[in-house]
């Protein structure tokens, strides 16, 4: 039995227009192909829909009053919440200048009126597939977040430790200006750094005493575990380095691969010295936790052994005596 791929397509569709008469064709048009509407007459009406409600898509007019569509586009695209639901602009303008507009405003699409039935159903279909596409994404992604926030449960001692190493490295990372992506990359990295953990027996994985060379050795397999678990996501691409390499030391005498100074990628750089940090300044079951300043003190012998980057070591030193008490406020909220 054959079947065409659209007729998969499902979703729902919100519509943003100031006129009813635009409303209800786009509406007949869509119900007919068996898509869910929701239709509003206001840019704001369109936002409060939107944070009520799982929509899939958006239809918006330029040309509404009071908030137009470019400023309703720009408001989704700005919200984490919201971002990823696709947006076609609606105008009976084919000026250039608009088009430019509605993409710094973060459209995925435009349409121009008088709309045409089947290129509507074209665009709507094609995002929808998109849309899909990014859900199941955002679903194994939260799978292994979740899976290494069970890990970390494990052990009552570092409980909070995954999201104050997401808040702490992407904050040392906007200091040294490292790019979007590599912020993102270290936010998730923060989560998920440790999941090759699962691998290891609780046993080990909680011992209070010294761990035997064979326990040792198999501890030392969890960043190339963890590597393997998310490598099937392509959008933790820029996160794989991050989790293999966040156990190197900057004098090469790390783990998995030995790695010295700047051959040790930058964001597992970052990662390991806010790593380090926060594992002086909390309680473990063999310290209490350290002060800011003798962690300092203490990671700045190391950085004196050759285990971490001395400058990033530097720029997060500065970062934490500058700002220390708005710095740590950041870590703790996010570890509550």
């Amino acid at each position: 039995m054959s079947c065409k791929a659209h007729q998969a397509v499902t979703g729902t569709i919100l519509i943003a227009d100031d006129q009813a008469a635009n409303r209800e064709l786009l509406e007949e048009l869509l119900t007919a192909e068996g898509f869910k509407v929701a239709s509003v007459a206001t840019g704001a009406a369109a936002l409060e829909a939107l944070a009520k409600n799982p929509i899939d898509l958006v239809l918006l007019d330029v040309m509404m009053p009071t908030l137009t569509g470019f400023a309703v586009c720009e408001k989704i695209k700005a919200n984490p919440d919201t971002y990823l639901i696709p947006v076609v602009l609606i105008t009976a303008l084919s000026d250039k200048q608009d088009r430019i507009e509605g993409i710094k405003a973060g459209a995925d699409d435009f349409l121009t009126r008088p709309v045409d039935r089947t290129e509507l159903l074209a665009r709507v279909r094609s995002l929808l597939t998109l849309k899909l596409r990014t859900d199941e994404l955002e679903r194994a992604e939260s799978v292994l977040f979740a899976l290494a926030r069970s890990i970390e449960g494990k052990d009552p001692y570092t409980h909070g430790h995954c999201e104050r190493l997401a808040e702490y490295s992407a904050c040392l990372g906007e200091h040294l200006q490292l790019s979007e992506e590599q912020l993102i990359a270290l936010r998730r990295a923060g989560v998920v750094h440790d999941v090759g953990k699962i691998a290891v027996p609780d046993k080990i994985l909680l011992k209070p005493g010294r761990l035997t060379a064979e326990e040792w050795t198999l501890i030392k397999e969890h960043p190339a575990v963890g590597e393997r678990i998310c490598a099937p996501l392509k959008s933790f691409r820029f996160v794989l380095p991050i989790i293999r390499h966040h156990h190197e030391k900057f004098d090469g005498s790390g783990y998995p691969d030995g790695l010295r100074g700047e051959a040790i990628p930058v964001t597992a750089r970052v990662l390991q010295v806010v790593d380090v940090y926060d594992a002086l300044t909390t309680d473990r079951p063999y310290k209490k936790a350290f002060s800011v300043t003798d962690a300092l003190q203490t990671m700045k012998e190391e950085v004196a052994k050759g285990w971490w980057d001395p400058h990033i070591f530097d720029q997060f030193e500065r970062l934490v005596r500058s700002g220390a008490s708005d710095f740590l406020s950041r870590g703790m909220a996010a570890g509550r």
